[in-house]
């Protein structure tokens, strides 16, 4: 399989290409127009393939990308690839316009192929296990960041939509109502907090960027159980008056903590064996949808 990957940033050397590079089984193109980091990049990863621009990777007769540019250019790329038949998993957000957000799960379904958004706190590990302690009723995530206010649209469906998609996917059931409180200085938003409501069970997201720290905290109250995930890593269970703590080892690789193993892995075997991914790009903008009723309601 021949996979492009588009934008050489820095969630793009973090995450994507460290992954990638060490499959064997795909073919893998890199692309971006800034020539000097698209040669050091590929030299360093031993990658031969390596193009300027999307005509150049469409050109190359890849089967699927990997989209990590600047979420203003997610749009156009994704619907040029989409149009040419192949197959795309875009960074979150899909675009910072819902109209344009819109247009790319329809053109997907209509041309029969996958679009896959990044919400990789799905796949984390300690994310994931949560769901194995039954039906919540009640959920609390807070990712704060230090002293970070922001446009209100570049706030909620840049980075607070991560909050949003993971207490929907934590939630796993209809959000029937949307409630929000925030701190607005001038044209900068400085915290946010969200209630969403589901049968039986509330979830509330909150992010503080203008606090005295970057953290990222969930809570996940079961059954008289309570689990806490700190920093995604680590979780503490409390029952009545015992507690316990379980974490990685020490040589556990941060990708694999933080899920894009499975998160590439994932989109890969969908785009083999032509199966619609989890979530789906239906599911998706659901999410995206509930951000934009959140920037509505801050207007």
């Amino acid at each position: 399989m021949r996979i492009g990957l588009i934008g050489l940033g820095d969630i793009a050397k973090k995450a994507y290409l460290p992954v990638l590079s060490k499959k064997e089984e795909i073919e893998l193109v890199l692309c971006t127009r800034n020539e000097e980091t698209l040669h050091t990049l590929a030299d360093q990863y031993r990658i031969q393939e390596r193009v300027k621009n999307v005509e150049e990777l469409i050109a190359a007769n890849i089967d699927a990308a990997f989209i990590s540019t600047a979420t203003e250019a997610h749009f156009e790329i994704a619907e040029k690839l989409l149009e040419n038949g192949i197959h795309v998993y875009i960074d979150k957000p899909i675009s910072l316009n819902f109209g344009e957000s819109e247009r790319i799960a329809q053109l997907a379904k209509d041309t029969g192929k996958i679009a896959m958004v990044g919400f990789n706190r799905r796949f984390i590990p300690k994310v994931k296990e949560l769901k194995n302690h039954g039906k919540p009723s009640f959920l609390l995530m807070q990712k704060n960041r230090f002293a970070q206010p922001d446009e209100p649209r570049r706030f909620v469906i840049e980075d607070f939509i991560h909050v949003v998609d993971t207490l929907r996917f934590l939630m796993d059931s209809e959000v029937k109502d949307v409630k929000v409180q925030h701190l607005k200085k001038g044209d900068l938003l400085h915290h946010l907090i969200i209630q969403l409501i589901g049968d039986d069970c509330t979830a509330v997201g909150i992010m503080n960027r203008d606090g005295g720290v970057t953290e990222e905290i969930i809570e996940y109250s079961a059954d008289h159980h309570k689990f806490v995930v700190n920093s995604l890593v680590e979780t503490t269970h409390y029952h009545n008056k015992e507690k316990s703590i379980s974490s990685f080892g020490d040589w556990e690789p941060t990708l694999m903590k933080r899920g894009f193993y499975d998160l590439v892995d994932h989109f890969i075997d969908c785009v083999e064996t032509e199966q619609e991914p989890a979530p789906s790009i239906e599911d998706s903008l659901k999410t995206h949808e509930i951000c934009e009723r959140i920037v509505s309601m801050i207007k």
